[in-house]
């Protein structure tokens, strides 16, 4: 009975969670789940990377705006502190992504269906693979494992995000703070302080929350990307999948750097006076300075 692998040279250490055989796919009486065990696990991997690992990158870019936006604009449409600067650039990300972003609902659907399908599909290959690092503690099983760890409490993660700063669900928040558009930079900034008069140990608990949770979902990410390239089909040597762990290592290092200095720069920031920044630049002469008006 002929073995049908997802990737042929993968190195020996590296522990999938089942093989497949040619028969159990075409059996007669094989599962759905048996019969596109290949098509399914290329659309998870695809899943993760097109829209959800997209959206990571762009999302943590946005972010971290906050801190390197200074350097992405120009002079003359500056009109605070230094200091607050970024700050400006980061509302101006914000306020185009919410109102120039066309079909943004339609996006959002997208983005969402696609985590459902990833998630639901990842829980079903974890319940149903094994981990043998008790036995065989390579670098590869360990990593396995983390992937499973890191899609679990990922998905925690963004239920808790999504659900305090899109839903409103304040109750959720040290300080009951609410997050809104229009002052996106001074409530995150209260939501991760634990609220606006000073930084709490609620908030350095959130804070603490949201730096693993953004490292365990990069960590998802980068791992899972390479990954992908082995189920197709694209990394078949080892020599191969050794570089493009080099290069997905290092996308990783990138956004979680991007990560951290976001969670970093509204933690430590001034609520009062990034609300200032806010109020001014959502003035309606701002606002149509920004669009173009005169």
């Amino acid at each position: 009975m002929r073995l049908v692998t997802v990737a042929p040279a993968l190195p020996a250490n590296f522990y999938w969670n089942r093989t497949v055989t040619q028969a159990e796919t075409s059996a007669p009486n094989a599962g759905f789940m048996a019969r596109h065990y290949f098509l399914l696990r290329r659309l998870h991997s695809l899943s993760g990377i097109v829209p959800i690992g997209l959206f990571l990158i762009n999302h943590l870019l946005t972010n971290s705006s906050a801190a390197w936006g200074i350097l992405a604009s120009r002079e003359s449409e500056h009109s605070g502190s230094w200091a607050m600067r970024g700050f400006e650039y980061f509302w101006k990300e914000v306020r185009w992504i919410n109102t120039q972003v066309p079909n943004l609902i339609l996006i959002e659907v997208a983005l969402w269906g696609a985590i459902a399908f990833h998630s639901i599909l990842g829980f079903y290959y974890a319940a149903t693979g094994s981990v043998n690092t008790d036995r065989y503690a390579y670098q590869g099983n360990w990593r396995y494992r983390l992937q499973r760890i890191s899609g679990y409490l990922g998905i925690l993660f963004i239920f808790y995000h999504v659900a305090t700063l899109r839903w409103g669900w304040t109750f959720l928040v040290p300080g009951g703070t609410q997050w809104s558009q229009d002052f996106a930079a001074s409530t995150l900034a209260m939501v991760l302080r634990g609220g606006s008069s000073g930084i709490t140990f609620a908030g350095l608990a959130v804070s603490l929350a949201y730096f693993l949770g953004v490292t365990l979902l990069v960590f998802h990410f980068a791992n899972g990307l390479w990954t992908a390239a082995i189920t197709w089909g694209i990394t078949i040597s080892a020599n191969s999948q050794r570089r493009f762990g080099y290069a997905c290592f290092g996308l990783g290092a990138a956004m979680m750097l991007m990560g951290w200095i976001s969670i970093f720069t509204f933690l430590v920031a001034d609520p009062a006076k990034v609300r200032e920044v806010e109020t001014r630049l959502g003035s309606p002469r701002a606002v149509a300075v920004q669009a173009g008006d005169k």
